[in-house]
């Protein structure tokens, strides 16, 4: 599953992702395209739905690539059982980029593309950054161009894959405990837009605010409770 993010002009995404996957077309292979439409994090509830869809269907394993790699995507390790941080040299991957929430969501972490200069300095940058995490996670140089490392990479999946199977009801609630709450939360999150578009109750106390007869702590707990009740 490739998911790609939505245009907040148009709504509209490319879904391009495919065009990269030279081996596509193996019989053995299903790819779907989806839009974040917007979501927070990237996941709309489309995402979940395919994921279940997919495993009812009996694929495994299911490879989910995210939109991108930043502080408001890190919400792709919540649905799955691995997390695999890419990192590629003369891309803008930086220690800012490694510092933007993702050191806390990797399994694996890899600098790919490791034959083109300045990989080795990247490489170093993630060891600095996220080595000595509390997760103790995995990092590797990688190059699709010249096979390196590719094979550790294979080896060091399956291993993982096969001790994540042991503990995967625990993993299956925490799953859908954050399914749950994100439900919720984009639930909360439509009321309020649709209290925007309307305009009227947030015109109402917005006046109020404009006049220092209320201040905007006490505007915004009504609007809260406007849209929670």
């Amino acid at each position: 599953m490739a998911i790609d993010p939505t245009s907040h002009v148009t709504g509209g995404a490319i879904l391009g992702d495919r065009v990269r996957m030279t081996e596509s077309t193996d019989s053995g292979t299903y790819i779907r395209s989806l839009a974040s439409r917007g979501a927070t994090g990237g996941i709309s509830h489309s995402v979940r739905n395919c994921i279940r869809v997919l495993e009812y269907a009996g694929f495994d394993p299911i490879i989910i690539e995210s939109v991108g790699a930043g502080q408001t995507e890190v919400e792709i390790s919540k649905l799955v059982d691995i997390t695999v941080v890419v990192f590629n040299p003369h891309t803008g991957d930086s220690i800012q980029t490694i510092k933007a929430g993702l050191s806390e969501i990797g399994d694996i972490y890899i600098v790919n593309k490791s034959d083109l200069d300045g990989a080795s300095q990247l490489f170093q940058s993630v060891q600095d950054y996220i080595g000595d995490s509390e997760k103790k996670p995995i990092i590797l140089k990688t190059s699709t161009k010249t096979k390196k490392g590719i094979q550790e990479f294979a080896k060091i999946l399956k291993k993982m894959i096969d001790e994540k199977k042991k503990s995967k009801k625990q993993t299956e609630k925490l799953r859908l405990e954050s399914e749950l709450k994100d439900i919720v939360l984009n639930n909360m999150k439509e009321k309020i837009d649709s209290m925007f578009a309307s305009g009227n109750s947030f015109s109402k106390y917005l006046k109020q605010v404009q006049l220092k007869k209320m201040d905007p702590f006490d505007a915004a707990d009504k609007l809260t409770k406007y849209v929670a009740r």
